[in-house]
């Protein structure tokens, strides 16, 4: 009964970690609607969702990525504005448990930029860490990036374009041997009813190394395209694509790839995206 009791409350832990949200990014593709006045705390949006990991070869470590967060702007100046981002990223195996969160990235960020017509142009501190789960790691694996981001929104009709780049200086790392890091980031989306739509999604980021693990700059990016239906207060979208994975597992420092299928809910608080 105790065996059977421990069982139940894993599984609904991995539940649970399954439903937490996708992707840090989704929060800065486009640039945030402007104030006409000076504001505090004008907008506040929070992810939440998953994606199965389908490899081509069997791999107990990785079998879904699940993800949790949101970015709030701290104040507009009607110039620009002053946004705080936070993202919790498990990965789910398979190797102790049928559901086993074996590793984890944080992400905490902080902005500041400026506003120029459609396009919108911030300096960007970025920390990443990452972490073992019920596995033994005695060391850090993180590194913090100082950089700059540009973004700009177009539309045509039914059609939005989201459009972001961005790149920087690796300022501190541990374990890891980057020393720059360069990214973009695309999303296309079209209207089908005032409600439901397509939409098409592509990312890719690649870090330069310093030699000392043998190896050139990393190349990494992830395609999805699926259905969004949005509501009221919140949207959920519906996906699958195919995603190359930077040192997937913190450790070994390989790539991986594998296709993906999952959803993902948001919230439209303040402009929404």
């Amino acid at each position: 009964m105790e065996e059977s009791t421990g069982s139940l409350g894993r599984h609904t832990t991995a539940v649970v970690c399954l439903i937490w949200g996708l992707a840090a990014t989704a929060f800065a593709q486009s640039p945030g609607p402007a104030s006409t006045v000076p504001e505090l705390l004008p907008r506040a949006e929070f992810h939440l969702g998953a994606n199965s990991l389908d490899l081509p070869a069997a791999d107990e470590r990785f079998s879904w990525d699940a993800y949790f967060g949101g970015a709030v702007d701290i104040a507009d100046y009607v110039k620009g504005r002053a946004s705080i981002l936070a993202d919790y990223h498990p990965v789910l195996g398979s190797e102790l448990r049928p559901f086993d969160p074996n590793q984890a990235y944080y992400v905490l960020e902080a902005s500041g930029s400026y506003r120029a017509g459609a396009t919108e142009v911030a300096v960007v501190f970025h920390h990443v860490s990452r972490h073992l789960s019920d596995r033994p790691k005695p060391f850090a694996v993180a590194w913090n990036v100082l950089g700059a981001r540009v973004l700009r929104h177009a539309e045509a009709g039914r059609t939005t374009l989201d459009l972001r780049a961005g790149g920087g200086a690796i300022v501190q790392h541990s374990f890891v041997d980057y020393q720059w890091t360069a990214d973009t980031d695309v999303v296309v989306r079209r209207g089908l009813t005032p409600h439901v739509g397509f939409f098409a999604h592509g990312t890719a980021e690649v870090f330069g190394v310093d030699g000392s693990e043998l190896r050139g700059s990393q190349t990494g990016a992830r395609i999805e395209a699926g259905l969004r239906i949005d509501g009221r207060g919140a949207a959920v979208e519906l996906f699958a694509g195919y995603e190359r994975r930077i040192d997937a597992d913190p450790i070994d420092r390989q790539p991986m790839h594998w296709g993906l299928a999952g959803f993902r809910l948001l919230s439209r608080g303040g402009g929404g995206r």
